[in-house]
């Protein structure tokens, strides 16, 4: 495979980094999309530790304006593999649920994505060529109470990739959405203190009772398993998986 260009926002910890580095590892050229320029300049660096070639760039994927400027941002890359991953979580019942807040996990969560295909989704028909890669959530499939903003964007995803993959049918583009369960990055620490707080458990049970329980396989998902798995859908073996929802579960959804 030639070396591609690999946009992921959140790109800068947590499954953006680690499918970053499995990527870059491969040979491609991953650009790190960050509301934080900081913290993605020193994703940047470390992805260069392990002879990764890779830009930072700062973006908010709330913001339309920044969206629609990113390409001619980038000048000479084109983007051949876009990674949607940013991602919020905010917990609450939904008569506490801040209308804001609501927003802005669908803007993070759904409308970026959108956005953010539309603004790359040219120069990919133009080259006859783009991977897009969604990065969901078992809460894309099934619901958790206190996270319906969350759950609302995540089963969005599905939809808009299915549309997409009909869009694009005649060219060598596909569009996919990874929905693991629960994977222990900082935004999962998050939610096991606020679900502690709002179920009055402790850290633990939340874990044991709330998160792995529906899991046959009772184990976090590795973002080595995510990393792995968006590499597969860059091969030309996956050409013809588009439109398409990959669930990593644990059998979660099999009961």
């Amino acid at each position: 495979m030639n070396p591609l260009t690999v946009l992921i926002t959140g790109g800068a910890s947590g499954i953006g980094l680690g499918i970053g580095e499995h990527l870059g590892k491969a040979g491609h050229h991953i650009v790190v999309a960050d509301i934080n320029l900081q913290a993605a300049q020193q994703a940047v660096e470390l992805l260069q530790q392990h002879d990764i070639t890779a830009t930072a760039v700062a973006l908010d994927v709330s913001d339309a304006t920044q969206i629609a400027a990113l390409p001619a941002q980038l000048g000479q890359l084109s983007i051949d593999v876009l990674v949607n991953n940013a991602g919020i979580q905010h917990v609450a019942r939904l008569e506490d649920f801040p209308a804001e807040k609501w927003q802005q996990l669908i803007n993070i969560m759904l409308v970026g994505p959108a956005m953010l295909t539309q603004a790359f989704l040219p120069g990919m028909k133009q080259r006859n060529f783009g991977r897009i890669i969604n990065v969901g959530s078992i809460h894309s499939l099934v619901a958790s109470p206190f996270k319906s903003a969350y759950v609302a964007a995540k089963h969005g995803l599905l939809g808009f990739s299915k549309v997409v993959a009909l869009e694009t049918g005649q060219h060598d583009i596909t569009i996919n959405t990874l929905c693991p369960s629960y994977v222990k990055t900082p935004l999962v620490e998050q939610q096991i203190t606020a679900q502690a707080k709002e179920n009055n458990l402790s850290e633990e049970d939340v874990v044991n009772k709330i998160m792995l329980e529906p899991m046959p396989k009772k184990a976090f998902i590795g973002i080595d398993e995510l990393a792995e798995t968006a590499a597969f859908l860059l091969t030309s073996g996956a050409k013809n998986i588009t439109g398409q929802t990959l669930v990593l579960d644990g059998g979660w959804v099999a009961r």
